[in-house]
């Protein structure tokens, strides 16, 4: 009994003096910089959402954020980094639907669970997927396209931010609703295949709003769809896949902040704190919006629970797509 009586004692003191250097780690963190690893090449949407956030964040920790672009197999690798790194605040990464929700069920090495491996600090917000093509390519409208593949199967291809990223797997699905035979290129990162895009060395790509919406409306680029259920201030003459006959499609991308599993806390509050904030802050917003970001704060509670619904919608789309890594 007295065995016993001594060993509920000496675990609740070691409690106690766990969730005291906790508490002590939360009050002085953060007391050095802060790595953010964002999953992909720099110059897609996830480094230009990831680095609007983190310059602000680091003025409101007074801390440097440090952002390192981690690109690989859709973004999985820079994200496995981030689940088995120390959990003590100082290395977290964008969380993006493409590594959260696709990549696991379509990597079978993927290498980290996301309702398990990570703790959710918070949303930050959501853009539509767009389809857009090089000015010389032929068809100036979403049926013109399917048209056009249809008559050359094939012999259309199509740029995404890699393997198993929501690109990929938006065209996969869209391909396979309508009926048509395109070729996926996979590159590292958005920023890459925009690039190819833009200098006409691939006819078509989808990627996020906040990396095509400035060269749609410059000319560089034409758009033909955007994957959200209604259309964008950004872009209101282009028309949604629902308008253009697929009533039920849509595909909207989520951005948010995550930290591992272990992270204390009160050091994931800190963090949440912090992010709000910078979302909230008139600049910030404001750079979100021009970009075709909409703003979306949350707790980290909500953030996990959206990890888990989002996860699951997307797991239905990739087995509906029949889409596969490469």
């Amino acid at each position: 009994m007295r065995l016993h009586t001594a060993c509920v004692l000496g675990m609740a003191s070691l409690i106690a003096v766990i969730v005291s250097t906790n508490g002590a780690r939360a009050q002085s963190y953060p007391d050095r910089p802060i790595t953010l690893i964002i999953p992909f090449a720099p110059g897609g949407s996830t480094s230009i959402v990831g680095r609007a956030i983190a310059e602000k964040m680091s003025d409101i920790l007074k801390q440097k954020i440090i952002v390192d672009n981690r690109a690989g197999a859709g973004g999985t690798v820079g994200t496995k980094a981030v689940a088995g790194a120390e959990p003590d605040g100082y290395t977290i990464a964008l969380g993006y639907t493409g590594t959260l929700a696709i990549g696991p069920t379509l990597y079978t090495k993927a290498g980290y669970d996301p309702r398990k491996d990570f703790a959710a600090i918070g949303l930050i917000g959501h853009a539509p997927n767009s389809i857009v093509v090089h000015p010389s390519f032929p068809a100036k409208t979403l049926g013109e396209l399917i048209a056009y593949a249809k008559a050359n199967p094939e012999k259309v291809s199509f740029g995404s931010a890699g393997a198993g990223s929501a690109s990929h797997i938006t065209g996969e699905y869209f391909a396979s609703i309508v009926g048509i035979k395109i070729v996926h290129i996979a590159y590292k990162g958005t920023g890459p295949a925009m690039a190819d895009l833009l200098g006409g060395h691939i006819p078509m790509a989808i990627a996020p709003i906040p990396a095509t919406h400035a060269n749609v409306s410059a000319g560089t680029l034409r758009a033909l769809a955007v994957t959200s259920p209604k259309r964008i201030s950004l872009l209101p003459d282009v028309p949604t896949i629902a308008e253009s006959g697929l009533p039920d499609f849509e595909a909207t991308l989520y951005y948010g902040l995550i930290a591992p599993a272990a992270t204390p806390r009160p050091i994931v509050e800190k963090l949440n704190q912090a992010l709000r904030a910078a979302i909230e802050s008139d600049d910030v917003k404001k750079r979100l919006l021009q970009d075709g970001t909409e703003p979306t704060p949350s707790t980290s509670e909500e953030y996990a629970a959206f990890i888990d619904k989002d996860e699951t919608k997307w797991s239905k789309i990739i087995k509906a797509s029949g889409a596969k890594t490469e």
